[in-house]
């Protein structure tokens, strides 16, 4: 790892049909990595609205596309999770556009027949919710945080925060009741979560009931369902939310914020 950025080559847009294959700018999206490709999808600008087409980008040519799907494809929404297992994209939450709503739908992408799947899963669903982090571990996909509505999945103004983790197992689409633990973090929106030899670890975040950022770093164990304060060494970011974190190798990378 060289720490150092490399500024891509501009995007051609000679034509139209090269324009529909660059996404225009938005926020509350999410990007994963499944091979060579980074596939984004959904998040929102004020002017275009919301979005649920898939695009991709190819890390080796640095171009654009936008791969033909098909199967149940997702409403448009921001605010959602991604994470990955195998060659597949799991997509969880986030707020909806045209219902206008939060959500707790489970949807999967199996990018070898690029097929779009509504999961019907079962046990008690996690609750309806926008800007969490969904991670996984082994099989099984671990929801933290996130902004919700006391009343429901309509906003309201009534906001709360979960800081209870929700797991849903993959192998048998089913929603994993577990035990409350006695240590937990601040519930939070915004945060990153990110995995570490079989542990989850989340850090900073907002929570606007209290007003507050957070630059606190958390571990979870999903075996013994714990949670464990982090006091790393060393200065550390800023209080902040809207921050991306990537792991590689040993080290994590941190990046933005506000």
């Amino acid at each position: 790892v060289s720490l150092r950025w490399i500024k891509l080559p501009p995007v051609w847009t000679n034509s139209r049909d090269h324009v529909r294959e660059v996404p225009y700018m938005r926020y509350g999206h999410s990007a994963v990595l499944i091979d060579d490709t980074v596939y984004i999808w959904g998040g929102r600008n004020d002017t275009e609205g919301a979005c649920n087409v898939l695009y991709a980008f190819d890390v080796n040519t640095h171009k654009w596309f936008t791969p033909k799907v098909s199967g149940m494809v997702p409403g448009a929404r921001d605010g959602h999770s991604a994470c990955v297992l195998a060659k597949s994209m799991f997509i969880f939450g986030g707020y909806e556009q045209l219902a206008d709503c939060f959500s707790n739908d489970i949807h999967k992408l199996d990018t070898t027949n690029m097929m779009w799947t509504l999961i019907s899963a079962k046990g008690t669903p996690a609750r309806w919710r926008d800007f969490h982090s969904a991670t996984i571990i082994g099989t099984k996909m671990y929801v933290f945080g996130g902004r919700a509505d006391r009343f429901g999945p309509f906003h309201s103004n009534n906001e709360i925060y979960c800081n209870r983790i929700k797991v849903f197992d993959t192998e048998t689409n089913s929603w994993l009741d577990s035990p409350p633990t006695p240590v937990l973090p601040e519930g939070r929106r915004s945060h990153s979560a990110f995995s570490y030899n079989g542990e989850l670890y989340v850090f900073g975040g907002y929570n606007a009931r209290l007003n507050r950022h957070f630059h606190d770093l958390w571990k979870f164990n999903p075996v013994s369902l714990s949670w464990r304060k982090i006091e790393p060494k060393g200065k550390g970011p800023c209080p902040r939310r809207r921050q991306c974190c990537c792991r590689v190798g040993d080290k994590i990378i941190l990046f933005g914020g506000t």
